[in-house]
């Protein structure tokens, strides 16, 4: 029975409507997933996965951030990435009020990952674990690039500094069609003072990797151009969490819940949140 999505939006500070998508089980959910996208991606790239882990009794809500796919606000542009932080933070909020005691699994996508794990320093206590999917705490940029960006943004912040390749997201065919034909993330093009608040929230994860304690799942495909999988290993390396895993996946391209080999991807997580429910 395929799980349709509810679609609907919020109200954030300065009127910006931030969208978000649901799914809903047949039965009571055990437990909430909460998914926080990258760049070039919005909530209804996770149809596939929504789909499956509603049928696997999951309360899924994936939103779209400010000036994303169905969000109001500046087109891809932010001065500080509290301002994703913080319509994370109402999100999960609203998640809650709405599955009144249930576990919350945070699953962060690239630079939704940088998001959901700068939430989840501040936040530890909302959460029962944080999957980390395609890391966007390492990037191919060397330092020397950054630095010249971090002074741009200061001139410029509008100018338009990074392009992913679409090509680089999946090896699934049709999977590339849809999203190069996406008009939600047609010819996207990050402006530097967005690349700059990332890299700046980045710049205080690993100074508190240490901090954080929760459960967490970190996933990355060895073959991804847009991300880099060392980064991923950082993490589990310095992170305080007892209970930690990292799974890299061989071949694997940046958006592995579009990529070929889904399926594995998905049972993995599915698996790992069911060793973590109670009984």
């Amino acid at each position: 029975m395929a799980h349709i999505p509810t679609e609907e939006t919020f109200e954030r500070p300065g009127g910006i409507r931030i969208f978000f998508r649901t799914w809903k089980p047949a039965d009571k959910p055990r437990a909430v997933v909460v998914i926080n996208h990258g760049v070039n991606s919005h909530s209804g790239q996770y149809l596939w996965a929504g789909e499956q882990l509603a049928a696997k009794g999951f309360a899924v809500y994936a939103i779209d951030m400010r000036g994303r796919g169905k969000s109001t606000g500046a087109r891809l542009y932010i001065d500080d990435a509290a301002e994703y932080v913080g319509d994370l933070a109402a999100f999960i909020k609203l998640a809650k009020s709405r599955e009144p005691g249930l576990p919350v699994y945070l699953l962060g996508h690239s630079a939704g990952g940088v998001v959901g794990c700068t939430y989840a320093l501040d936040n530890q206590a909302e959460l029962a674990g944080f999957i980390c999917e395609s890391f966007a705490f390492r990037v191919y940029a060397p330092a020397f690039a950054l630095a010249i960006l971090k002074g741009l943004s200061a001139i410029a912040p509008k100018l338009p500094v990074l392009k992913l390749k679409m090509d680089d997201f999946t090896r699934d065919p049709k999977a590339l069609a849809a999203l190069k034909a996406d008009p939600l993330t047609l010819n996207e093009t990050q402006p530097v003072k967005t690349v700059v608040a990332l890299v700046r929230a980045t710049e205080r994860m690993e100074r508190e990797f240490p901090t954080i304690k929760l459960p967490v799942f970190i996933l990355h495909g060895t073959k991804d151009k847009a991300t880099v999988p060392g980064g991923s290993q950082f993490f589990h390396d310095t992170v305080g969490s007892q209970d930690k895993t990292l799974k890299l996946y061989e071949g694997h391209y940046h958006d592995l819940l579009n990529d070929l080999g889904k399926e594995g991807v998905m049972a993995d997580i599915v698996g790992w949140i069911d060793q973590r429910l109670p009984a």
